[in-house]
């Protein structure tokens, strides 16, 4: 990703003529009766990607957002994810258009891009299944674009083996605590930079999101974060975090109820970072994340 970005600079997506911003708004853990308002508040601040999921049960409440807003739908870029399959020939498929339905309830409604929460917890069948029922969404037309989320390269070549739609178009890395049977902590971010799952995507064409990329506001008291934010002048450690995903050619999704923080954490597109900084951050690196089977 260039390092001349704007808010309004889009990265474009494989098996698609859709382009993607590239940095995005997540509703994770916001309460429903909240989302609408947050993200409209986003909106206001300059973001035009909204992140959300089936788990976080809050699509009908982005979908409101879109409505009220004064921007046309073309305008704003939006993702669901489907976290498990439903038994029953075709039940899939119809489970994930029910999302379609709750953000974009007209005739013509799609979502940007859609993808599968999780490999873990699921066997490679219902994998298999997840993943041609969005193939399906693709073909239809409900869904501009397809991928993944928390995929290592073992999943991503496991797909090989079924899908008709190849490589998918973004592998979301995400801290996920919610997860039924697994704690995940594939986060994507100077600590934890996962980078046999960087170099297999960047080689795949597959764009790589960074979910959470503050680390919940644990990250951004590194010395060193704090040490570049100062050297940059009147930017915070979690804007600098989020330049450094940015200048990686990750897309950072960040999330936050505060307005000031929200205006604060799209204010990123007026410095850039030296490759020294760059350098400095990527020395903060512990490793990859653990993997589950």
């Amino acid at each position: 990703m260039p390092t001349k970005l704007t808010t309004t600079s889009t990265v474009p997506l494989q098996n698609s003529d859709t382009r993607m911003p590239v940095v995005g708004f997540g509703v994770y853990q916001i309460d429903r009766p909240a989302t609408t308002d947050a993200c409209l508040r986003a909106i206001s601040a300059g973001y035009r990607y909204i992140d959300t999921a089936q788990i976080y049960q809050n699509e009908a409440e982005v979908g409101l957002a879109l409505q009220q807003c004064d921007l046309p739908r073309k305008d704003i870029f939006v993702t669901t994810k489907i976290r498990y399959p439903r038994l029953g020939k075709g039940k899939t498929y119809l489970r994930a258009l029910q999302s379609v339905q709750k953000i974009d309830p007209r005739e013509d409604g799609y979502v940007d891009l859609f993808l599968i929460h999780s490999p873990y917890a699921l066997k490679p069948k219902e994998r298999k299944e997840l993943w041609l029922a969005l193939e399906k969404l693709w073909k239809d037309g409900k869904a501009r674009a397809i991928g993944v989320s928390n995929y290592q390269p073992e999943h991503l070549e496991e797909m090989r083996g079924y899908a008709t739609v190849w490589p998918p178009a973004v592998n979301q890395i995400v801290v996920s605590r919610h997860f039924t049977l697994h704690v995940c902590s594939h986060l994507l971010h100077p600590c934890t930079q996962q980078r046999e799952t960087v170099d297999y995507c960047n080689k795949h064409g597959i764009v790589l999101q960074a979910h959470s990329p503050l680390s919940r506001g644990l990250k951004a008291q590194e010395d060193a974060v704090v040490k570049i934010a100062g050297k940059v002048g009147g930017k915070s450690p979690a804007q600098v975090l989020i330049r450094y995903c940015l200048q990686k050619g990750w897309v950072p999704l960040t999330k936050s109820e505060n307005e000031a923080r929200v205006k604060e954490n799209i204010d990123v597109f007026d410095f850039v970072l030296s490759k020294e900084d760059m350098a400095s951050l990527d020395r903060l690196d512990r490793g990859e994340a653990p993997k589950f089977e």
